[in-house]
């Protein structure tokens, strides 16, 4: 005699439902764990929403407005501010100083860095000499912007200690005066942004430098590369990824230089020192055109939005 199987369908075979408890305990704890990494983020998230986004969007609402804080109830003018702003020659102005002491400052960091760096990492030097140079090399990037200014500012005095030398060794007959004078300001204060910014790359390329493996080196002088060709055909390629980032971050950095200027010449004198970040504290805070310097803020913005897309993108091939 055939006995025949029912299916058995949400219960077992006794006919008992299957238990189903743990499901949704097991859902709440697996939305818990998806939910930790956000609350790590939240207080970041706050704090960059607080101090980031909600003045960016305050700054360009005023930039929009005119009379604003000044007046209780400012008016709206749309892009009038902007225009001005671009039409006005002292903006052109310090545009045309922010590329000069930018391109030059960046240019001139990676080669200096780049040197010293090399020269850090050759073996025809001792462990103690690398040691005393490394110490002497790497002091600019130790003091503050306060402390760079007001050195500089003690030594290029007409009085000061560069005048001093300079007539001694009678390379020039008159005291100069580096910070005063429309003629001298804008390289002298690109050369102080030089001497305090040189160090980043050359402890960033050296670190590079001593990641390249000596391998290379040794298969490129087998086959018979001499010193200048295995530094294009090895070392600036290796280093490439680390070249572009840091140009990049630097220009950065340099276009939103502000500190040094205001300490050293205020901008001054006549304009020629007058960088972007100057041009709009001033028309803020000096002239109290608060919409116009709002205006302006957004333009940096922008500009400095665009050079970090491109610094991501380039840490993106690097990776």
């Amino acid at each position: 005699m055939s006995t025949t199987s029912l299916p058995v369908t949400g219960a077992d075979s006794l006919g008992s439902p299957k238990p189903r408890s743990g499901k949704p305990a097991a859902r709440l704890a697996e939305a818990r764990r998806a939910l930790v990494p956000y609350g790590y983020l939240t207080p970041t998230m706050v704090l960059l929403v607080v101090l980031m986004v909600i003045p960016i969007v305050m700054v360009i609402g005023y930039s929009l407005m005119d009379n604003v804080i000044m007046k209780k109830n400012p008016q709206f003018v749309g892009f009038k501010h902007y225009s001005d702003i671009l039409t006005s020659e002292s903006f052109w102005t310090a545009v045309t100083n922010t590329l000069f002491f930018t391109g030059v400052s960046v240019i001139a960091h990676l080669l200096i860095g780049l040197a010293f760096a090399m020269m850090l990492n050759t073996g025809l030097i001792g462990t103690r000499t690398k040691a005393i140079f490394r110490t002497i090399y790497v002091l600019p990037w130790l003091f503050t912007v306060a402390i760079i200014a007001v050195l500089w500012r003690l030594l290029l005095e007409p009085n000061g200690v560069v005048n001093f030398l300079l007539t001694a060794s009678h390379l020039t007959g008159t005291e100069v005066e580096w910070l005063s004078s429309p003629e001298t300001a804008l390289f002298a204060v690109t050369f102080i942004n030089i001497w305090a910014g040189y160090p980043f790359y050359m402890t960033s390329l050296l670190a590079g430098l001593q990641g390249i493996p000596a391998d290379y080196y040794e298969a490129a002088q087998v086959d018979g590369a001499n010193a200048w060709q295995r530094f294009t055909a090895i070392t600036i390629p290796q280093l490439k990824p680390i070249i572009i980032s840091m140009a990049l971050l630097d220009f950065i950095w340099t276009t939103q230089q502000f500190a040094l200027i205001w300490m050293t010449t205020g901008g001054g004198p006549l304009g020629t020192t007058e960088m972007l970040s100057t041009f709009t504290y001033k028309l803020a805070f000096s002239k109290y055109q608060f919409g116009t310097a709002s205006a302006s803020a957004v333009i940096v913005l922008v500009i400095s939005m665009v050079l970090a897309f491109f610094y991501v993108r380039a840490q993106k091939a690097r990776d």
